[in-house]
């Protein structure tokens, strides 16, 4: 097998087998890749900083303590169909990365900095995001709480006590996940799918569902709903599903 290519910061590749590369502590700040592919390899420590990623596969990686600050993934490929399994993120800085038509699906992102993370037309079926954090302290008392899920999917995806408040997930399918004691406060939830979604103790008094798929969304079993937007129809479901008869004028 051949070496290799030797990589550094600012470095562009493309159409290589990086599988066998050390990428353990090594500082790649700013690497631009191309339809590049990764098996198995393990980026811990690794400074990917800045760097952009098009038409990659990253096949049972994992990313532990890793600087992917303000990172692009474009059309990456992240899910193993082999072994049903996913990209394994742990302890590491995704603040301001994107991701675009990505496939995340069952990923593990675990304590992980989020703050201003932008996922957009990405699939996230089944992900975890276990104690990430989507905020930035500023000053003493200023916190701020960033994130944007735009027509992803996260069905079954596991969003348990997440801090998302104003956040946006317009147009993002929720079915069957759980969102279990999350604050969706001020969050923008238009046109997103909450069939069957686990949402008891769910905080969303001021989120926008205008267009929303809220049928079995209980407004009793929610952490709060005071200025919830919703539109007429929707109050129809809503009602209906606290146990009310609700007649026509």
């Amino acid at each position: 097998m051949s070496e290799p290519p030797e990589l550094f910061p600012g470095a562009t590749l493309s159409g290589a087998d990086l599988s066998t590369y050390e990428w353990a502590e090594r500082d790649l700040t700013d690497l631009t890749l191309g339809d590049c592919t990764l098996v198995d390899a393990q980026l811990s420590a690794a400074i990917l900083q800045g760097a952009r990623f098009t038409d990659c596969r990253f096949v049972r990686c994992r990313f532990a303590h890793t600087d992917l600050r303000e990172a692009v993934f474009t059309r990456c490929n992240f899910a193993d169909p082999d072994s049903h399994s996913g990209v394994e993120i742990a302890f590491s800085q995704l603040d301001q990365a994107r991701f675009e038509a990505c496939d995340l699906s069952f990923a593990d992102i675990d304590r992980t900095s989020l703050w201003s993370v932008a996922f957009a037309q990405t699939n996230l079926r089944g992900a975890r995001f276990h104690r990430a954090d989507f905020s930035r302290a500023f000053g003493g008392k200023v916190v701020s709480t960033a994130a944007a899920f735009t027509a992803c999917n996260l069905e079954l995806a596991d969003l348990s006590d997440a801090r998302l408040s104003g956040c946006e997930l317009s147009g993002s399918s929720l079915r069957e996940a759980d969102l279990t004691e999350a604050n969706l406060e001020g969050a923008d939830l238009s046109k997103c799918d909450f069939f069957q979604a686990l949402t008891a103790g769910a905080k969303l008094a001021g989120a926008d569902l205008r267009g929303a798929e809220v049928s079995g969304l209980s407004l009793a079993a929610l952490g709060s709903y005071e200025g919830m937007k919703i539109t007429l129809s929707q109050q129809h479901t809503l009602l209906s599903a606290m146990g009310l008869d609700v007649y026509a004028d």
